[in-house]
Formats: structure tokens, sequence, C-alpha cells
């Protein structure tokens, strides 16, 4: 029997699996086909270790096809549930159990569910996978008391994903004990943007724009160079506030714009969808 998310203790393995457990916590469930108890809970301690991931490994052990080794490990009862670490049991439980106990002692040995959570998000990052880190990133943050480390994540999604502004709001959080390495390259990268985004033709159409605000025209226009330049919260705010006057200003092109931006944001952009559902509530 080799249910998912588990591996079957034999002679030809046992080494190996308990070596194994010098980088990964192993979980060893002790059950024979004679005990309903340690044979009905395998389903669930199947779906607790798919929470675990790879943090820890399910190894079950048939004490009736494997009585040397259930011998060896001492077994007295069933089911009995041991816990591995570095080759060494460090925890474990004899008799029937309900599985919120069996998870009471893992909690004490291994990642908590929001750990977990938040190494898998840290993975995504690291693999330029930023809008879909993102809202794990911002969920948790509150959950580990405002992390420099989380915040830092979520300032380098925010740029990759061209909301600048919410990085810059979001790097003026980090305290000074997490200004490192990191920070100092976001901060560079915002600067950068800050830079390009600056151009003479840009501040020379921002000066019309200050003196000439209710010119639709030129409103438009500097919408479309900011967006040009990776402007596009800035591009969206002018925009919104033509569209909040005349729905087809332009003759619809105000709209189309906006549309477009929003467009090449994509659906996990947080800027995209803040301003997406303000358009929806236009239009709908």
């Amino acid at each position: 029997m080799q249910p998912e998310h588990s591996v079957e203790l034999n002679e030809q393995n046992f080494q190996q699996i308990l070596e194994g457990s010098m980088q990964t916590p192993v979980l060893i469930h002790f059950w024979a086909p004679m005990s309903q108890e340690s044979l009905t809970v395998i389903p669930a301690l199947q779906q607790l270790a798919q929470q675990y991931g790879d943090a820890v490994t399910l190894a079950l052990l048939n004490c009736e096809e494997q009585q040397g080794l259930a011998q060896q490990f001492g077994v007295q009862a069933l089911p009995t549930i041991a816990l591995f670490k570095n080759g060494q049991a460090v925890d474990g439980m004899g008799g029937p159990q309900t599985i919120e106990a069996i998870q009471g002692m893992l909690n004490k040995h291994l990642p908590s569910q929001e750990e977990l959570q938040l190494g898998q998000a840290f993975k995504l990052v690291e693999e330029g996978e930023f809008q879909a880190a993102l809202p794990t990133l911002l969920a948790l943050l509150e959950h580990f008391g405002g992390n420099g480390q989380i915040k830092l994540h979520i300032a380098q999604c925010y740029i990759e994903t061209q909301a600048y502004d919410q990085a810059e709001t979001m790097l003026s959080e980090i305290l000074m004990q997490d200004q490192d390495s990191k920070y100092k390259e976001l901060i560079a990268k915002l600067e950068l943007h800050k830079q390009a985004g600056n151009t003479p033709e840009i501040q020379a159409l921002e000066d019309k724009y200050n003196a000439e605000q209710s010119n639709t025209e030129l409103a438009l226009e500097l919408a479309v160079q900011y967006s040009q330049v990776n402007r596009q919260e800035e591009a969206l705010e002018i925009l919104m506030n033509i569209l909040l006057k005349d729905l087809n200003a332009q003759d619809g092109q105000v709209k189309k714009t906006m549309m477009d931006i929003l467009s090449a944001l994509g659906q996990g952009n947080p800027v995209a969808g803040k301003y997406r559902r303000q358009l929806y509530s236009l239009l709908y």
C-alpha cells in the first residue's frame, strides 16, 4: 500500500530515508492491515503531508510485512507515529491519535503553514513570477508583523509590475536595519525610472497641462507620454479624471487609451486592478 504523498518504508530503502532526514524531517507511520485505526488515518496523514509540501517526508511502514524493521524501531502499539530529524527520533506518539494531535506535534518541529506560504512566495519572486507572488506577500505582511524582508519583496514585485508609486511607499517604510543591498538596488531602480520618465518633452507638456487642465486633448497627449515612459499610474489618473466628466471624451479615444494601458499592464497588476474597477463602475 503506497498512497500518494508518501513512501513505503522497507528493508531496502529505510537507511536512505533516515539519512534523508538530515535535510528533510521524516514522519514514519507504523501501521498494519489488522489495525483499523492505523489504516484509516493514512488518508488524513497523506493530506497533512501534502499541506507541508517539501517540508516533511511521510513514510509508511507495514508492520506485518516488515516485522524486522518494526522490532528494530521498538514499536509496541499500533498505530505509532515517529518524527525523525537529522537521523534521530525527536518526537512520537503511540496508539490512536486524532489528526489534530498529530499536527500539533508536527507544529513543534516544522515550519507553520504561514512560513511555508511565505517560502513559496519568496521562491516565486526568485523565479520572476512577481504578479503571482504579490497577493500572498501582502496577505502575510501583517501576520509577520511588517517584516522588512517581506516589504522588500513586495517592493520588488511592485517595481517589476510597474506599480512604482506603491513601490516607493513600501520602500519608505523600510527600517534602517533592513536597508541592505537589496533595498539599495530597489531604490536605484526607482531612481532610474524617475529619471527616464522625466524628459524635457514631458516637462514641457506638464507645464502646458498645468496651465490648461480643462484641455482634454492636451491631457490625453500627456497621458500617452506618461504611459510610454512607464508612468502608467499617472497616465491612468489623468484619463480617469477626464472620463469622470465625459465618458466619450475625444470621440472615445480617452476610454480606448485607458483600456489599452490596462490591457498592457495585465490582470495581476495592482495599479491596473484599481483603475479597472473604477472604469467598470463608470461603464456598468
